[in-house]
């Protein structure tokens, strides 16, 4: 088995078979008892399954299944593929993972703020995003669903409807729909999700192009916004490095790929630009935060 080959391995899958079982599972994520503490008391270590990769928050260490192997087994990586390579009938590799976003009807927005929770602007910045740009584009959002109450980020739908966010839920409030904020311009920056979006918005936030955005909040609606995406002159596509991701934007440059733009290449390595962005330390943060200040996205 090759190093790749056991990367791509379902961590869910390979945690089950060394016997570990989610205590607490909240979409992608799930928490366990840490392997590599048997002590632990609270879930701490986490797999965010649409990434396939773990975070022991207790220790601080992180990475993907080699990474985890070598520090469970106390093994080099040769005889960890070793391992995996005789029991490779028993493993699951993983699969293109696509959430059930929650979309609720039973959702019920009780109150709409500014951002003041601790944990929302932990949440802000552990993402990347500065404040100043988050304030202007999200609000806390606090709502109610069978019988209990929550908060969350949200992000605005052309419906009146809300994308809702925090470190443990992702969620919908009905209606859902598409984003699309128009500032009277002929190019179009086209996003799956509202993190993208402002990743690229503090990315430029000294020098804003003029460019209309749409976030799509779900491919789902890709389909639907086409003519809106055509009736301007060029369309960046920043969708994500993963098999949905290829599917539309080779959709979209089979119909017309003068005016669609793939700009992947910019966060080829990563499975979307939020991700590379916060991959990134603080002064490569600035770095390409000053770069991108000085031309247009």
């Amino acid at each position: 088995m090759t190093i790749e080959q056991a990367k791509s391995l379902d961590m869910v899958d390979y945690l089950a078979k060394l016997g570990f079982q989610p205590q607490k599972i909240n979409e992608p994520h799930y928490w366990y008892f840490s392997p590599l503490r048997p002590d632990e008391k609270t879930p701490s270590f986490k797999i965010n399954r649409q990434m396939n990769k773990w975070k022991d928050w207790g220790s601080g260490e992180s990475g993907n299944l080699i990474d985890f192997g070598i520090l469970y087994h106390q093994c080099s990586v040769k005889e960890l593929l070793q391992k995996l390579d005789a029991n490779a009938p028993m493993f699951k590799p993983t699969k293109e993972y696509s959430p059930a976003i929650k979309t609720d009807s039973e959702i019920t927005i009780n109150r709409v703020k500014p951002i003041t929770s601790i944990p929302l602007i932990q949440y802000v910045r552990q993402r990347g995003i500065p404040m100043p740009t988050a304030e202007k584009f999200l609000k806390e959002v606090h709502y109610s669903l069978k019988g209990k109450n929550y908060y969350a980020l949200g992000f605005p739908n052309d419906a009146g409807g809300y994308e809702l966010r925090n470190q443990y839920i992702k969620a919908s409030s009905s209606p859902k729909t598409s984003t699309f904020i128009d500032n009277k311009a002929g190019e179009l920056a086209v996003f799956e999700g509202f993190f993208n979006f402002l990743t690229h918005q503090a990315m430029h936030r000294n020098n804003p192009p003029k460019t209309n955005y749409l976030i799509l909040n779900s491919l789902s609606f890709f389909d639907n916004n086409l003519s809106r995406m055509t009736a301007h002159d060029n369309i960046r596509l920043f969708l994500d490095n993963d098999k949905s991701g290829d599917k539309f934007t080779k959709k979209a440059l089979a119909i017309d790929c003068q005016k669609f733009i793939d700009e992947r290449k910019l966060y080829a390595t990563h499975k979307d630009l939020n991700e590379w962005v916060t991959s990134l330390g603080p002064q490569q943060q600035k770095n390409q935060s000053q770069q991108h200040n000085h031309r247009s996205p």
